[in-house]
């Protein structure tokens, strides 16, 4: 593992132009790794740094999460799922026929030799994901956003015998967890409601207080180095011998033509239609997730010290700077519909069950006490991201498509592009990566 910072000496700068076309917590930690090496770096975004998915979400490191989606025991629970409206997974009907080609896909990646390759390739990203940001953030005088605290995932009704082999399986795969009995998890968190049973320690992951100011301290700190921030919405990407040529379309609605050596393109959940004009098959889906953020009073006591997920209700509540954020659910609606609110605010219900106290003001009548935000995950079939070099493009590179894993696995995708431009050996083999998996 490399997570040496990389700073080329004065005389070896890299005087070529670099584009990164997306400002999330991914595309932002390209831009750094690549100013780092003296390149000169454009972030190019139609928003504001960090307004998609890196805004509003968990705020979990979590690199645990080894497992794909791809589960089959989703086959005989995801007809009830679907049937809810309001239960942890939601799938519009007018989306439904769109996604099924993706689902066909998905299903597949349920075969075991598919499912135990993708874990691996998993587990490769995840496994030292968070010291990878910890030189960063150090050097954006910034150590107070990764708070290394563990996390738990804890059980209401489901059989101790069960409960055992999720915990045997997350050690076979190298996770480092322990199995608390009630009393144990209550012990580490006072706040968990009775009818917690059973809980799993994760000890090793960790969390932010704010995922935002993660995402905008490291623009920030690319930006000190040199880096250039525009606002742009990309509409074609143009690939010549000699460079890359990007067209957009600026705030004011004029339209941009800039120039670029290579290009990074790290648009996550829309990233299709990009990829799309350079001539690549993207299955990529917006896997839409909810949060709810509801606000601490000044003299309130902190109900929670690190993250909590719930197995059988498939959310997480996460302590967060004078906020409880509670994160999850997954409905598949495309990238255009509007919001649902109710799916935020059923987080609050399901929160009843996990906690023995809630924020006073989670009951308020005052809206401004809760805030309620959709962000679009950008899934592929298999769980994993797509990390590499256009096979037919040599001056752009992908870096999307990292599902619930965005925060994660930001740093590390960061240096493992910075490795393929500047031709460094990558710290991890990146071909199970690679965008030819679905050409």
């Amino acid at each position: 593992m490399n997570t040496n910072l990389g700073l080329f000496p004065e005389e070896e700068l890299v005087t070529q132009k670099i584009a990164v076309i997306g400002a999330g917590i991914v595309g932002v930690n390209c831009a750094l790794a690549l100013q780092l090496l003296g390149y000169k770096v454009t972030l190019i975004d139609r928003e504001a740094v960090g307004a998609g998915c890196s805004k509003g979400n968990a705020g979990h490191f979590a690199t645990e999460q080894v497992f794909p989606l791809a589960e089959p025991s989703l086959l005989t629970q995801l007809p009830k799922m679907l049937l809810d409206p309001l239960g942890p997974v939601a799938l519009s009907p007018k989306h439904f026929i769109k996604a099924i080609p993706w689902f066909i896909k998905f299903f597949n990646n349920m075969a075991p030799k598919k499912r135990a390759h993708n874990s691996t390739a998993l587990k490769n990203l995840n496994k030292n994901a968070i010291d990878y940001y910890k030189p960063l953030l150090a050097a954006a005088n910034a150590q107070h956003l990764l708070v290394s605290n563990g996390s738990l995932l804890v059980f209401e009704h489901t059989p101790y015998k069960e409960v055992l082999a999720i915990h045997q399986h997350y050690l076979q795969a190298g996770i480092a967890v322990d199995l608390l009995d009630q009393r144990q998890a209550l012990a580490l968190e006072p706040n968990l409601h009775s009818k917690i049973r059973y809980a799993l320690y994760f000890t090793e992951v960790g969390h932010t207080g704010d995922p935002l100011a993660i995402c905008q301290v490291l623009a920030d700190y690319a930006k000190n180095l040199g880096m250039e921030y525009k606002q742009l919405a990309i509409e074609h990407i143009t690939a010549s011998i000699t460079g890359v040529v990007i067209n957009g379309v600026m705030a004011n609605g004029s339209n941009e033509t800039a120039y670029f050596d290579r290009c990074v393109v790290a648009t996550g959940a829309y990233s299709k239609k990009l990829l799309k004009g350079l001539g690549y098959h993207l299955p990529i889906e917006a896997e839409r997730g909810y949060s709810l953020s509801v606000q601490l009073s000044e003299d309130e006591p902190a109900l929670l010290s690190r993250p909590v997920a719930s197995a059988e209700r498939k959310f997480i509540i996460t302590p967060m700077d004078n906020i409880l954020r509670l994160s999850g659910t997954v409905e598949y609606a495309g990238l255009a519909a509007k919001a649902n609110n109710k799916r935020a605010d059923m987080l609050l219900k399901n929160a009843e069950f996990v906690l023995k106290k809630l924020p006073e003001q989670a009951l308020s009548n005052n809206e401004s006490d809760r805030q309620r935000w959709m962000g679009c995950r950008p899934s592929l079939p298999d769980s994993l991201p797509v990390i590499c070099q256009a096979p037919q493009h040599s001056n752009i590179y992908f870096a999307l498509g990292h599902q619930h894993l965005g925060l994660t696995q930001g740093a590390i995708t960061g240096k493992l592009i910075s490795q393929l431009v500047s031709g460094q050996k990558t710290d991890i083999d990146i071909s199970p990566y690679n965008i030819e998996r679905f050409n």
